[in-house]
């Protein structure tokens, strides 16, 4: 069994596996309470009260099947979610590659209409064919460019005309972040083209009207050194996905890049990507903005309304 199948059933924090260990039907002899302060209700009740959007989705047919995100998102009010069918790392690329994922991106909005927001995969690498393929793919419904993977650095010139294209779009850019430690020392498995906090920095300086989305700190990588490295770059969202949700992760972002800046994402690991914004120390118009207006505002402007 892989990780993320693993932790998609198996909850690491304390609101995930109360949320978790709900959702699954275990016998709680009453449903934990939510204490906001002035009154207490239960857990789901209040779960459920929030507007949500996953800002960072997978859907292929093999291990992040379409059916299996829609039953997660129903049971934890999820009402869509930005899927991409990325490019695996270590792999060339090609643009033969990224358009059959894109083209069954493109099913599963059609499949299930009004619940998948499809976000493109390319490789800059190849140039002619990724501008075709935005082309192709925005004339199928579908808006801005993700997962992005290894295969170029996000501040690689060969990203020029592609960030160009989207930011005449409005598109919103999402990208992976490293897995790694000790001011992001890689690990052994991670491919070396990936691209640093400080790639992010340097791309977001360059082009300070496009829209850059700094892929799950909650996915390994040195999370504390990437909000710092990322404070001052505001036209960069940092997304909270993943499945190593550490205390205080949330706390900590919040601290250093705010809660306009910050937006909910599952990676798959849809029990704790919600319960740790209810783990963190936040009120009820900051988890508002994360679960979804922040990420609404952005879709506002590429034409995407989500009502």
């Amino acid at each position: 069994m892989n990780r993320r199948k693993f932790v998609t059933n198996t909850v690491t924090s304390g609101a995930g596996l109360m949320l978790g260990g709900l959702l699954a039907g275990a016998a709680y002899k009453q449903e934990p309470d939510f204490d906001t302060g002035d009154r207490k209700q239960p857990f789901m009740q209040e779960v459920l009260k929030y507007r949500k959007i996953d800002a960072h989705a997978h859907a292929d047919e093999n291990q992040y099947k379409p059916e299996v995100n829609l039953d997660f998102a129903d049971r934890l009010g999820i009402e869509k979610l930005m899927i991409s069918n990325f490019i695996r790392p270590f792999s060339e690329g090609r643009p033969d590659d990224f358009r059959t994922r894109n083209s069954f991106t493109i099913k599963c909005m059609k499949d299930h209409p009004g619940r998948f927001i499809g976000t493109v995969a390319l490789n800059p690498a190849f140039r002619k064919e990724s501008l075709e393929e935005i082309d192709r793919c925005r004339d199928a419904g579908m808006t801005g460019l993700g997962e992005l993977y290894n295969q170029v650095k996000i501040d690689d010139p060969l990203y020029y005309p592609i960030i160009e294209k989207c930011i005449a779009l409005n598109w919103n850019i999402m990208m992976h972040s490293p897995v790694g430690h000790s001011r992001v020392k890689l690990y052994q498995s991670e491919p070396k083209n990936i691209s640093l906090p400080e790639d992010f920095v340097s791309i977001a300086k360059r082009y300070p009207e496009a829209l850059f989305q700094f892929a799950h700190i909650g996915g390994g990588i040195d999370w504390e050194y990437a909000c710092k490295v990322l404070k001052d770059v505001p036209n960069v969202f940092i997304e909270v996905s993943g499945s190593n949700n550490a205390a205080g992760m949330i706390d900590f972002a919040m601290k250093y890049v705010g809660e306009d800046r910050l937006v909910f994402g599952c990676d798959y690991s849809f029990y704790q990507g919600v319960g740790q914004i209810f783990s963190a120390n936040l009120t009820d118009a900051q988890r508002k903005k994360i679960f979804f207006e922040n990420i609404a505002k952005r879709l506002k402007k590429a034409g995407i309304h989500v009502n």
